[in-house]
Order: structure tokens, then sequence, then C-alpha cells
């Protein structure tokens, strides 16, 4: 698990390889991640976007951009937390993760970023 606390957020991310699979005559692999989101500030925020980039070992790049995370902008006051499930495709059994959440604090009435620390992705059977 990795953690990094940004303006009294702090972000969980757990991962794991979920197996592999053929897409488009290719052979792709599978990682599922869960990351948690704790308010641990004494402001009430809200999560409104995401952005994640998505490298492989092959040095291919992909970066998702989007509103909310699964479908929600969760509103987190004070002590609490959120979270949720996802995960990626990678076309070789290494890679890494790395982004940050565009966040609103409302008691100060300002927009911030909260950065997800880099977390790699790798299949078992791949490891030395």
């Amino acid at each position: 698990m990795v953690q990094q606390v940004t303006s009294g957020i702090k972000i969980s991310v757990e991962t794991n390889f979920e197996g592999t699979f053929y897409k488009n005559y290719k052979v792709h692999f599978a990682f599922g991640y869960k990351v948690t989101i704790e308010n641990q500030s004494k402001d009430s925020v809200q999560l409104n976007s995401r952005y994640w980039k998505i490298l492989d070992a092959l040095n291919n790049e992909e970066v998702i951009e989007g509103e909310g995370v699964i479908g929600k902008k969760p509103v987190l006051k004070p002590g609490e937390s959120h979270t949720y499930n996802s995960g990626c495709l990678l076309t070789s059994p290494f890679g890494a993760m790395q982004g940050h959440y565009n966040m609103v604090n409302f008691t100060k009435a300002s927009k911030f970023k909260v950065y997800i620390p880099s977390f790699k992705l790798s299949a078992p059977f791949a490891l030395n």
C-alpha cells in the first residue's frame, strides 16, 4: 500500500493483479486498485475530477481525465473517507500510475489538487 497526504487529504492505494487475456489479438494484463480518500483536515471538501497518468514497461503512456470517481463526486466532512475500486489494462506485466484529484474546499471556497502517489503495477509471475 502507498499513502500520501496533501492539504490534509490522505490518499491510500492498494493494487492487485487480476489476470491476463487477449484483446484484439494482443495479450493484456489486468490490474485492480482500491483507493481510499480520507479527509484529515478541519474543512469539508469535495472531489470534482481526476487526472491519471498510466505507464507500462514498454514506455506507453495513457492519460485519463474525467469528472468524479466511478460516477461520484464525494463530499467529505472532517474525519470522513471514501473508498472505491477501479482498474486498468496494460500491454506489459509491469507499469505504474500516478495522478491527482481536483478538489474544492467549501470552508475556504477554494480549489486545490490532491496528489495520488505513484504506485507500481506488477504481475506476480513476472517478478524475479
